[in-house]
């Protein structure tokens, strides 16, 4: 990726979003601009054959042929080796918008309502109308669309990954002026190359011409993991059949996961708006369906009240048949309710007539450590390790996520181990793997280098116990060992309560006598008496009183 160049687009957009002070606050900012680059881009996308297309419906339309039947042949006039419907049958485009400003308003939305029906289900989810009518009625529409005219976003100038950076750093900024939390919505790019170096070594399958394999995101956030695994696995091997799938509650993640995979002309249909866990009113996705790699960043530390009732029906009603068998986590953090949905979906082991899955997953520590022996938490643990599921644990060095410094670790999950790898689990010290930002960005301040990446990738690929890396402590290079290979067994453990009879010696020895003052507890209570006593005189005293008073009113 151009830097230079993406700083360059950074700063554009951010000034244009900053024009619209005054209508709106730096925090409702997004609500214009990111719907508004999206519409940028698709523009930029269909501008080359936005006239044969036209020629194109206009023939259809004299025909009288229906809207849904339209739909393959425009989108063959757009482009005819795309397999996904994207046009757009309206007159215009942002350079044709400036053609009638007094119009704009009207025209915006009759461009908007032009494109294919994917497109338009997108626009719906940013609920983009309501600001058009509010850009018009405070005069800003006509300068803000001008602005982003002036903005290319055709993916020869801007290809998908850097418009995944884009909108990646444009969510972080917009949350930052809202003080929310950026980390709710994407992933550092460097964790999700790290993430996919350790889920696809050893994977010698998935580089054999024509394969074809399933990756699947149960928390995909505008696409970050998956764009960048077909990336990953592409550059290696261009004939790979891929297919991506995802699931994201939150409606503006949403609209850009969908936007970004309808540009790349994947199947916007694997793309479910809804709650992954299921929270009465949506529900898994893709419910029965088993995927090839997973990968996975769900919320730190997040309550799951809303999801309650239906994760513990399931628990209850299904077992093991269902997606929560193995137990539930404490109410404050479902982070181990999604690694158990995805464990769910795994194809079965190659033992048991299947392909098999490999999943890789980032937790903070509490599902590491959380819950005494015979709890949800340890029992999920348990049923992960005695199943020889639990492959490796990679530590990842602390301040490396925008809206959290804590340390986080990269969790790697499947039922096709190696054979050399089996009834065992690597721990892998990536702590002091990171270099210090030149400009933090929130609470990131740290980052891993590509050099980085390529030596903890080395050190799970070699899988050696006691094997160690120079790294940096306290500004000195030192070797240290940094992965350690354990037994399966070596995890277990168990919470014994040891009860013994009370053992009292009493004796009313001068010498104990004398200790006594020497006790707090016998203090207080000395003190405690006293108090008492006084308290009784008292009252004594006055009830003397009322006697004496009594008797002389006689």
């Amino acid at each position: 990726m151009n830097v230079q160049h993406h700083q360059q687009l950074t700063s554009a957009i951010w000034e244009i979003a900053n024009r619209l002070r005054g209508p709106y606050r730096p925090p409702q900012y997004r609500l214009v601009m990111l719907p508004l680059v999206v519409l940028r881009r698709l523009d930029c996308v269909l501008e080359p054959t936005k006239d044969a297309v036209l020629a194109q419906y206009k023939k259809l339309e004299a025909q009288n042929m229906p809207r849904d039947a339209m739909e393959r042949m425009l989108s063959r006039a757009a482009d005819p080796t795309r397999k996904q419907p994207l046009f757009n049958t309206s007159p215009f485009t942002f350079q044709r918008l400036l053609g009638d400003s007094e119009n704009i308003a009207p025209n915006l939305v009759a461009f908007i309502n032009g494109f294919s029906k994917t497109a338009r289900d997108i626009f719906d989810r940013f609920n983009f109308n309501d600001q058009i009518e509010k850009l018009d009625s405070s005069n800003r529409l006509f300068a803000i669309i001008k602005a982003m005219a002036d903005i290319n976003l055709h993916p020869d100038r801007v290809d998908n990954l850097q418009m995944g950076y884009l909108f990646e750093h444009l969510v972080m900024k917009f949350n930052e002026q809202a003080n929310e939390e950026a980390g709710d919505h994407f992933t550092p790019r460097e964790v999700i190359r790290l993430m996919a170096n350790l889920v696809y070594t050893g994977e010698a399958d998935v580089y054999t011409p024509g394969i074809f394999r399933t990756i699947y995101d149960p928390t995909c956030g505008t696409g970050g993991m998956l764009s960048v695994s077909e990336e990953f696995i592409l550059d290696q091997n261009r004939s790979a059949n891929l297919a991506l799938y995802g699931q994201e509650y939150n409606d503006e993640s949403w609209a850009i996961c969908c936007s970004d995979m309808l540009i790349k002309d994947e199947e916007t249909d694997n793309i479910v708006k809804g709650d992954t866990l299921g929270d009465g009113k949506t529900k898994d996705g893709f419910e029965g369906k088993q995927f090839h790699y997973m990968l996975a960043n769900p919320p730190f530390g997040v309550e799951w009240k809303d999801q309650k009732n239906i994760v513990e029906g399931e628990h209850l009603k299904l077992g093991f048949k269902g997606r929560f068998g193995a137990g539930l986590p404490a109410i404050n953090d479902g982070s181990l309710l999604f690694l158990q949905h995805m464990i769910s979906k795994m194809h079965p082991a190659p033992e048991d007539g299947g392909e098999g899955s490999r999943i890789a997953i980032v937790f903070n520590g509490s599902p590491l450590f959380s819950g005494d022996a015979g709890s949800g938490p340890s029992n999920i643990r348990r049923w992960i390790v005695e199943n020889d599921w639990l492959d490796a644990i990679v530590a990842l060095p602390d301040q490396l996520f925008y809206n959290t410094g804590i340390f986080t670790y990269v969790w790697l999950v499947t039922n096709r181990k190696a054979a050399e790898r089996r009834g065992k689990v690597q721990l892998i010290d990536g702590t002091r793997f990171f270099q210090r930002m030149k400009k933090s960005l929130n609470n990131k301040r740290n980052e891993i280098t590509d050099e980085q990446i390529n030596v903890l990738t080395r050190l799970y690929g070699a899988n050696r116990d006691g094997e160690t890396a120079q790294v940096i402590v306290d500004s000195q290079l030192e070797s240290r060992v940094v992965s350690r290979v354990f037994e399966n067994r070596e995890f277990g453990f168990l919470k014994v309560t040891v009860e013994r009879p009370l053992r009292l010696n009493l004796e009313a020895s001068k010498e104990r006598i004398a200790k006594l003052d020497d006790q707090s507890a016998f203090a207080n209570l000395a003190v405690s008496k006293k108090l008492k006593d006084k308290a009784a005189i008292a009252r004594e005293e006055a009830e003397g009183r009322k006697t004496q008073e009594a008797i002389r009113a006689l």
